[in-house]
């Protein structure tokens, strides 16, 4: 695949980046994109391997054909490597930005010298196909009459109306925001993935036949009884949204704010929707993030952009390390030490803290945070380092630790559905529910997740989803072929 030598003569480039003074100033994409001639280099590393683990269950989740496209990018053979892209991932736009790339990290060429820059040849293939108009709507051939209810418009949701949409089936997403997308919309900031790109994909799903209704919660403002009469199917695609809270002395006070309040309040201000929680300003306050994801840092990248004093990002747990140990050894994604564009900008990490107490001002409201190093044991349980508790000056602080599950009330109590151990909706192989004729997928079914994650669990789904309907694979196991063969 590629070039036999590639790996050899080519070293790994990655595309350039506005300086940090410069995109500090404004809320848009930033990465300057490699020209054609470059990215053709770049596919020419790819190793003619024996086995290319990139698209293993290590790797890409959606089983990308990877040496495929690399082999098509480097011949010159764009619209090839777009057809082999596309044959798998729906949404090559999202995933080449925002996945954080375990086919890099699985890469053969990764165990001795930097991996394949398999997501930039992604997002660049995909990219040029729009820019040459090669992307049209994917309008079906027939339809079936059969009508699906797909509720919640983010990655999963998306996934799966646009392939029971391909499959012939009438299909309306419903979406409680007043813009389609979920976090891809409301979660994700600008600076890593512009509104317009997303945008871009909805109209395009609209063109296609896929009717969407938004501002409906579904369980408040369309009881589910009413899906259940007219729609021969349910898919529920809401997403894994209630944070993890911090329940110590002080969480009443003024200022703290679970992260993606903030997050959904700085998209929706960028874009210029309206929001109905009062603004939570932050210029010139002292922030401080609590959780060390990339939820918190997209808290930074945010929190610079609108001219915080300090920013401070606090993880409880102890400081990775900088290469891969015996705990992770190739091809498992490896938990190493790694520095994000907004930690780039600005802010100090800690690393071994638990955040004790809250403290408030005579008025109600955060002015600091108690905190103390922490010793961990085995990554298994930690003691407080006797003597090292200190005080964080804080005006506002946001809550990053991640999601527990997704919010019951409304739609999953009027509907019945069992949940799991961990509070997700319960399913089988075949992401059936308890209740007949409703499906789950993405973070709903599996818990906070990836992009990447979320479009496969959603393509997987319409699988089973067409064979309800139809009682047989139909069209879509034509479209899906090499992918569900894979798997």
């Amino acid at each position: 695949m590629g070039k036999i030598t590639g790996f050899i003569e080519f070293d790994r480039k990655e595309p350039n980046k506005q300086t940090v003074d410069k995109r500090v100033q404004h809320s848009k994409e930033f990465i300057i994109p490699l020209k054609n001639a470059e990215i053709k280099n770049q596919a020419a590393r790819c190793m003619n391997c024996g086995v290319p683990f990139c698209q293993s269950d290590y790797g890409c989740p959606l089983g990308n054909v990877i040496p495929d496209f690399n082999d098509a990018v480097y011949k010159g053979n764009w619209e090839e490597a777009l057809e082999s892209l596309l044959s798998t991932n729906n949404f090559p736009e999202f995933t080449g930005r925002i996945c954080p790339a375990p086919c890099e990290t699985a890469c053969v060429l990764g165990i001795n010298k930097p991996a394949v820059a398999i997501k930039n040849i992604e997002v660049s293939i995909i990219e040029r196909a729009f820019k040459e108009g090669w992307i049209k709507s994917n309008s079906p051939t027939h339809r079936t009459g059969k009508e699906v209810a797909v509720i919640g418009s983010g990655p999963s949701g998306l996934a799966v109306a646009d392939q029971l949409n391909q499959s012939g089936h009438l299909v309306t997403v419903f979406e409680r925001d007043n813009e389609a997308g979920g976090l891809l919309r409301y979660g994700i900031p600008d600076f890593k993935l512009e509104k317009s790109i997303v945008q871009r994909r909805i109209d395009l799903l609209k063109e296609a036949g896929i009717s969407f209704r938004l501002g409906c919660n579904v369980g408040k403002d369309i009881q589910v009884s009413e899906l259940q009469e007219k729609y021969d199917a349910i898919v529920l695609c809401g997403g894994c949204t209630v944070p993890r809270d911090l329940p110590i002395q002080g969480r009443n006070l003024r200022g703290i704010y679970f992260a993606m309040e903030f997050l959904k309040q700085a998209n929706q201000s960028i874009s210029g929707e309206s929001y109905s929680n009062d603004t939570i300003d932050i210029e010139g306050k002292d922030v401080v993030v609590i959780g060390g994801g990339d939820t918190g840092s997209d808290c930074i990248g945010s929190s610079v952009r609108r001219k915080a004093k300090s920013i401070t990002q606090l993880e409880i747990m102890p400081t990775p390390p900088d290469a891969r140990d015996a705990s992770m050894p190739w091809p498992q994604y490896p938990r190493i030490f790694r520095v994000s564009t907004s930690q780039e900008e600005a802010g100090k990490r800690e690393f071994a803290v638990i955040t004790k107490e809250f403290l408030s001002d005579d008025n109600g409201n955060l002015k600091g945070i108690r905190c103390a190093k922490i010793k961990w044991e085995n990554n298994r349980s930690f003691k407080e380092v006797e003597g090292s508790e200190f005080i964080l000056s804080a005006d506002r602080v946001f809550l990053a630790m991640g999601f527990i599950g997704s919010p019951s009330e409304g739609l999953i109590d009027s509907l019945g559905v069992q949940l799991d151990e961990k509070g997700n909706v319960a399913s089988q192989n075949n992401y059936v529910t308890s209740e007949e004729g409703v499906f789950v997928c993405g973070d709903m079914r599996r818990g906070q997740s990836l992009v990447v994650w979320a479009i496969a669990d959603g393509r997987e789904c319409a699988r089973s989803v067409d064979r309800f309907l139809v009682n047989k694979s139909s069209s879509l196991n034509a479209i899906n072929q090499s992918f569900y063969s894979k798997k």
